[in-house]
C-alpha cells in the first residue's frame, strides 16, 4: 500500500486487490477474462474508505486493459473528489502498473450517465499523457419518470399496429441460447458481422441470470426477432444484441422490440436506458443514429485511451 497526497495535503492510499474479491454494481468489473493472467482492482482510499476504483485485466505480455471484452471499464468515483485527487489517483495507478512491469495501458471510460465525472476523467487522462484510440457515441434515454411516460405513449400506438399483422412481443429471462444462432445468421444476411464470445456470454448469464432479459418478436407463432437487454448496473439497462429476420417483411419490428426494452426498464425501475453506439467501420451509421434518436433524450461519448509507460 502506498500513500499519495493531494495539493491540499489530504492523504489517500492506493490499495490493489484481486478483482474477484470485490462486489461491484457494474458486475462485469469482476468477471474475469480467460485471455489475461489476472484481474486487479486499484482502489483509492481515505481513512480506509473507498473513494474511487478502476479494474484492470493484466496480460503476460505486459498490457493492462480496463476492461477487455466488456462494454467499458474505466474509473468509478464513489464520492465527490477534486480534480487534483483524481489526477493523483491516475498517477498512482500508472506508477503501480509500472512497478508491475506493465508497459501499455488501455482504458475505456464509461459514458457520463454511468459515471457523472467522466468528462473530467477524460480531460485528466488526456493531461496525463493518454492518447485517444477510439471514440463512439451512445444514445441514452434518461429519467425514470420519462421512461415510463415514453412507454405509455408508444405502447398503445404499437400494439394496435402489431395486432393488425399478427405480431406478438414478450420478454423473459434466458432459458436457452438458441436465439444467439438466429441473431448471428440474420445479421450475416444483412452484411453485419457479430463478434460475440458466446461461451463468455453463456457464463455471464449463468452467473448473473437476473441481469439479462430476452425480448422475442413472433409472427404467427414463429420468432422473427430478438433483443437482448443487460442490466449492467442496478440503475441501467443496456441494449446489447438485436436482430430481425430479413426474410420476413414486417413493419415496426425494431420499434416493438425497443418499446419492450422500455417495459423492462420500467419493471426494473432503472433510471436510464443505454441504446449503445451506432458505428460502422470507418463512418457514422446515420440511419441507425436517426432511429435511436427517436427513442433517446441524450447522447454521450465513450472514449478509449491508450498510454505507453
Amino acid at each position: 500500500m502506498k500513500n499519495f497526497k493531494k495539493v491540499i495535503n489530504e492523504p489517500h492510499n492506493l490499495r490493489v486487490i484481486p478483482a474477484w474479491r470485490a462486489t461491484r454494481d457494474y458486475f462485469l468489473s469482476n468477471f474475469l477474462c480467460e485471455a489475461y493472467q489476472e484481474q486487479l482492482d486499484f482502489i483509492w482510499e481515505k481513512s480506509q474508505k473507498c473513494k474511487a476504483v478502476i479494474s484492470f485485466a493484466i496480460s503476460e505480455s505486459g498490457e493492462a486493459v480496463s476492461l477487455p471484452e466488456s462494454p467499458f471499464g474505466g474509473f468509478w468515483i464513489m464520492e465527490t473528489l477534486s480534480s487534483s485527487s483524481i489526477e493523483a489517483f491516475i498517477s498512482a495507478v500508472l506508477e503501480e502498473l509500472g512497478h508491475r512491469g506493465i508497459r501499455s495501458v488501455t482504458i475505456t471510460q464509461a459514458p457520463k450517465p454511468y459515471e457523472i465525472q467522466s468528462d473530467l476523467i477524460n480531460y485528466l487522462l488526456f493531461k496525463s499523457g493518454f492518447v485517444q484510440k477510439k471514440l463512439v457515441s451512445h444514445h441514452f434515454f434518461i429519467g425514470r419518470k420519462k421512461i415510463k411516460k415514453q412507454l405509455q405513449k408508444e405502447t398503445a400506438r404499437l400494439q394496435s399496429k402489431s395486432r393488425e399483422v399478427g405480431l406478438r412481443i414478450s420478454h423473459s429471462n434466458i432459458s436457452n441460447f438458441k436465439f444467439l444462432k438466429s441473431i448471428r445468421e440474420w445479421n450475416m444476411r444483412k452484411g453485419y458481422e457479430i463478434t460475440v464470445d458466446e461461451d463468455r456470454l453463456v457464463r455471464q448469464v449463468s452467473e448473473y441470470p437476473d441481469r439479462y432479459f430476452l425480448t422475442s418478436l413472433a409472427n404467427n407463432g414463429e420468432d422473427i426477432g430478438y433483443c437482448l437487454g443487460v442490466k449492467l448496473t442496478s440503475d441501467s439497462i443496456y441494449y446489447y444484441l438485436s436482430a430481425l429476420n430479413p426474410q420476413v417483411n414486417v413493419k415496426n419490428g425494431g420499434e416493438l422490440m425497443l418499446n419492450d426494452l422500455f417495459k423492462v426498464a420500467v419493471e426494473q425501475k432503472v433510471n436510464f436506458i443505454d441504446l449503445g453506439s451506432s458505428d460502422l467501420i470507418a463512418v457514422a451509421n446515420h440511419s441507425l443514429m436517426f432511429f435511436k434518436s427517436r427513442f433517446s433524450n441524450d447522447v454521450s461519448n465513450k472514449v478509449t485511451w491508450i498510454k505507453t509507460i
